[in-house]
């Protein structure tokens, strides 16, 4: 499953809402370093029950908006 992610880096706590269409993310990490992308991947294996290597950043992996593909098998 594909789905429009929008990324909110350092911010205090981790959230996850449905905001127009996408789901907006909020992380805990700095958008440097490619930690916020790490943390991410984290986020979005947990939320979806599913492990970190069935998560792949597909578009955005250096803008706040990004694709994100959910491999559930």
């Amino acid at each position: 499953m594909e789905l429009k992610v929008r990324v909110v880096p350092n911010s205090k706590e981790r959230s996850i809402n449905v905001l127009n269409g996408f789901l907006k993310i909020h992380l805990k990490a700095p958008a440097t370093g490619g930690k916020a992308n790490k943390e991410l991947i984290e986020v979005l294996a947990k939320h979806f029950q599913v492990k970190k290597s069935q998560v792949e950043i597909l578009r955005g992996a250096k803008s706040r908006e990004k694709t994100v593909l959910i491999n559930s098998h």
